[in-house]
């Protein structure tokens, strides 16, 4: 299942404007081929595959201590908190699969989406969350929000560099054909 072709083509230029390093004419090094090379990150990787596995079990706490405090919380905290644990449920889902997806297979808009959905919607609700002391945070709720934090806040640091290092090789491997195809087919 792959992401629609408009929404492809967008993250993809979006990628490309904001990733691409400027200052890199070619490989960085004499060794390096821009056809073989392996820009998937495992630490992004290795931090996606723990996330799965600790999103139930922040779902699954978060849920009960929200049932434990629903009464003391006032009305538009219940209307908030409720419609953050809805949010951040399916956000969690859709952006645990494009990073999977963007990561494994060095699909850079899959990627990008992954980043955006972290830096721009996760990580803001997460902190919201921890930090908003009207919510009336309990120790546990305060505990799986700071590691949860912590995994958004590394995995949009090494999507970041991951996503450089995409662009990058694209925009070499791009160069590289054109300069062959010029010396294959002189004007």
């Amino acid at each position: 299942m792959a992401l629609p072709e408009p929404l492809r083509r967008r993250l993809g230029s979006f990628s490309r404007t904001v990733f691409t390093d400027s200052h890199r004419t070619g490989p960085q090094y004499p060794g390096d081929r821009a056809d073989n090379e392996i820009v998937s990150s495992l630490p992004l990787q290795m931090s996606l595959y723990f996330n799965v596995y600790f999103f139930p079990f922040w779902w699954l706490s978060t849920v009960v201590v929200l049932y434990l405090k629903y009464s003391d919380l006032s009305d538009y905290y219940k209307f908030i908190l409720v419609t953050i644990m809805i949010l951040a449920s399916l956000i969690e889902v859709i952006r645990l699969y494009l990073g999977y997806m963007g990561n494994l297979q060095e699909k850079v808009p899959e990627l990008a989406g992954f980043w955006l959905l972290s830096l721009l919607l996760q990580l803001p609700m997460i902190l919201f969350l921890l930090f908003n002391e009207g919510l009336k945070i309990q120790p546990l709720e305060r505990a799986v929000h700071i590691i949860f934090a912590l995994f958004l806040t590394f995995q949009v640091i090494a999507a970041f560099v991951t996503l450089r290092r995409m662009v990058n090789k694209l925009a070499t491997h791009f160069h590289l054909n054109e300069f062959y195809q010029l010396k294959e087919h002189p004007v």
